[in-house]
Parts: C-alpha cells; sequence; structure tokens
C-alpha cells in the first residue's frame, strides 16, 4: 500500500492542463480498465469541457479546485472546492467555468 497527494497531483495537473493544447490533463491514481474502481484527477482549463459522454456506471466528480459545471439534457449543476457532484447515468458533459482540477470515480457496473 502506499499514499498519494491528491492536492499535489491536482496542482500538477492543472499547470499541465494549462500547458496543454488539449487544455486538459488526467493522471489514473487507482484502478485503471481492468479493475470496478477508478479513480482519476483531472485538470481542466478555463473554458475546456470533457465532451459529452454516457454514463451507465455509478461515478462521482470531487472537486479539488475551482468551479466546474456537469451537464445532462437540461439539467446543469454547478461545483466549486469542496462539492461532490453525482454523475446521472446518462449522457453528459464537464465544463471548467475557471480553471479546475476534479477527482472523478467510477465504479464499472458494466463491461
Amino acid at each position: 500500500m502506499h499514499k498519494i497527494s491528491i492536492e499535489a497531483l491536482a496542482r500538477k495537473q492543472l499547470k499541465e492542463a494549462v500547458a496543454a493544447p488539449s487544455a486538459r490533463a488526467a493522471d489514473t491514481v487507482f484502478g485503471g480498465h481492468e479493475k470496478i474502481l477508478r479513480q482519476t484527477v483531472v485538470g481542466i482549463r478555463q473554458g475546456a469541457e470533457l465532451g459529452e459522454r454516457d454514463n451507465h456506471d455509478e461515478s462521482t466528480i470531487y472537486v479539488l479546485q475551482g468551479r466546474v459545471q456537469l451537464r445532462t439534457g437540461d439539467e446543469t449543476w454547478i461545483g466549486r472546492s469542496g462539492d461532490l457532484l453525482i454523475v446521472p447515468r446518462s449522457r453528459h458533459s464537464l465544463e471548467a467555468i475557471e480553471d479546475s482540477a476534479v477527482l472523478i470515480t467510477i465504479a464499472k457496473l458494466t463491461q
């Protein structure tokens, strides 16, 4: 077992996202495609978006730094530092309202 500083990783990913052409950077800190649980720290530059995707699993977005907007259909939720957003099991997108870092947790229910 080892320890990871999520705050330090968030700062690193946000710094990389600000400099990246894609305006985002990510690092999976636990799990992966072959595991049930996956946790990823994502840095997103202001105005950038993690495009629409389907969600068939259980997932959350914990806002580590900044402010983000989670959208699905006609519904929108704003998350600020310290907020936990429950991702609906439907098509959704995430946009950074300001430079942000989030911890995305997914428990894969489907294969």
